[in-house]
């Protein structure tokens, strides 16, 4: 279902219902550990995958920071200017 790179690969299915009684898998939440990492504060040029390749030479680490900040959905962190979000050490 996910790419061997995907940060969800190992992360147990499920089968559930959709809203309509439909049959549907998911995946388990996983836990997110603590990380630990300097928090940065949102302006209007902060971009993630900029941000993940400068520091971990990969863009496509964005994901971590959505982990260590406890976001499904990374793009959200930078949304709001002035907010300070946590980037992970690695």
């Amino acid at each position: 279902m996910f790419l061997k790179s995907s940060r969800y690969s190992n992360v147990p299915q499920v089968e559930t219902t959709d809203s309509r009684g439909r049959p549907v898998q998911a995946i388990k939440l996983r836990p997110l550990p603590d990380t630990a990492g300097a928090d940065i504060v949102v302006d209007n040029s902060l971009q993630l995958d900029v941000m993940t390749k400068r520091s971990y030479g990969d863009g496509a680490k964005f994901w971590h920071i959505a982990d260590a900040n406890t976001e499904l959905e990374a793009n959200t962190l930078v949304e709001t200017v002035g907010c300070v979000i946590k980037q992970p050490e690695s």
